[in-house]
């Protein structure tokens, strides 16, 4: 059944508008232009497409020409032009007012889903408006780019039209929040979030993303979001270099660091005497994390300093005169190895670094 486009008396209305126009030859006056605005409005908030409106006008319109003497007859599709462009007016209008409302019920569930203080089952209940069903486990994936983003910039329209175009419209939340991009994926789909990091990484030109741990419920979804964030910062203080972080391959870090005293403690007993070296302790440091990165292997860590395997292996003997513990030695080098993340992560030694 076809829904009737116009009520009675709003098509009364329009006819009258038009026989009076057509009759005296004069454009609408600005009274009818809005009726006609406001009757557009109405139509687009009832659930009536622009064709449908349109279509019914000129069926008005083709009712009222019999009626019209023939001079007035040769100026209907004149009245019917500014009667249709004010229809459309104010269908346009309500469209792009209802967008707006759209827009900022969205921006208000996705800051109250990553706040976390509201109240779980309200957003939960929101949550399926927009495709997340919180009643299952989510992963949250994070992307940080040389620049910030918001929704509707380009990156974040192509990242979106590429998950749709790969995934369909799966339970995937895709936004963005304090310049970064986001993605929220049900625990079960992990290649959704696989797929977001490498399309991020590649339209953010060499930006990073970091992967929560799947959590359920929708604390579990800002869990997951405070993993990646903070995994996002521990990389740039650690001065990591990989393009895709999972937190789960983090979790020692926040280990290391939970007893920031004892941790800088250790820092300054085990490394503080690389200070008494000319230039201070960063060189000795950076041989340090260059050598345990490279699996203790000082060919390796040499060619990343830029060194002679000769320099570097002085310097590796210079830190065991200073310290006192050898990073040959298998006892030692656990020690050494665990001061040197301390290190990174407190950002030791402060006015060196």
């Amino acid at each position: 059944m076809v829904k009737q486009e116009l009520s009675e008396d709003d098509r009364e209305g329009y006819t009258r508008i038009l026989i009076d126009a057509c009759r005296t030859g004069r454009r609408l006056t600005r009274d009818e232009l809005e009726f006609l605005r406001a009757r557009g409005e109405q139509a687009a908030e009832a659930g009536i497409g622009l064709r449908a409106l349109v279509r019914a006008q000129l069926a008005a319109a083709r009712d009222v020409r019999p009626r019209l003497p023939r001079t007035a007859a040769d100026h209907l599709l004149t009245a019917v032009e500014q009667a249709v462009d004010a229809f459309a007016e104010g269908h346009e209008r309500a469209q792009r007012l209802a967008v707006r409302q759209e827009e900022a019920a969205r921006r208000e569930f996705i800051d109250d889903l990553l706040h976390g203080t509201s109240d779980l089952g309200r957003i939960a209940e929101r949550a399926e408006r927009f495709g997340l069903l919180l009643s299952h486990a989510h992963a949250v994936a994070v992307a940080q780019g040389p620049e910030p983003y918001d929704d509707g910039f380009p990156v974040a329209r192509r990242i979106e039209s590429e998950l749709t175009g790969r995934f369909g419209h799966r339970s995937i939340l895709l936004t963005t929040k304090d310049g970064r991009l986001i993605c929220i994926a049900p625990a079960d789909q992990a290649d959704v979030l696989g797929f977001f990091a490498k399309q991020a990484y590649a339209v953010t030109d060499g930006g990073r993303v970091a992967i929560g741990r799947a959590h359920p419920g929708a604390g579990g979804v800002v869990h997951s979001y405070e993993e990646a964030l903070n995994a996002l910062e521990l990389a740039a203080r650690m001065g990591l270099d990989d393009p895709v972080l999972h937190a789960a391959d983090l979790l020692v870090y926040p280990v290391l660091t939970r007893d920031r005293q004892a941790m800088a403690d250790l820092v300054e007993s085990v490394l503080g005497p690389l200070q008494q070296a000319r230039g201070g302790a960063g060189p000795l440091l950076a041989t340090l994390t260059a050598y345990f990165d490279t699996g203790c292997v000082a060919a390796e860590a040499a060619r990343r300093l830029s060194l002679s395997v000769r320099a570097m292996t002085y310097r590796l003997d210079r830190i065991h005169r200073l310290t006192g513990a050898d990073p040959g030695d298998p006892v030692h080098r656990y020690t050494l190895q665990t001061a040197v993340i301390g290190a990174r992560l407190l950002g030791w030694p402060e006015g060196e670094r």
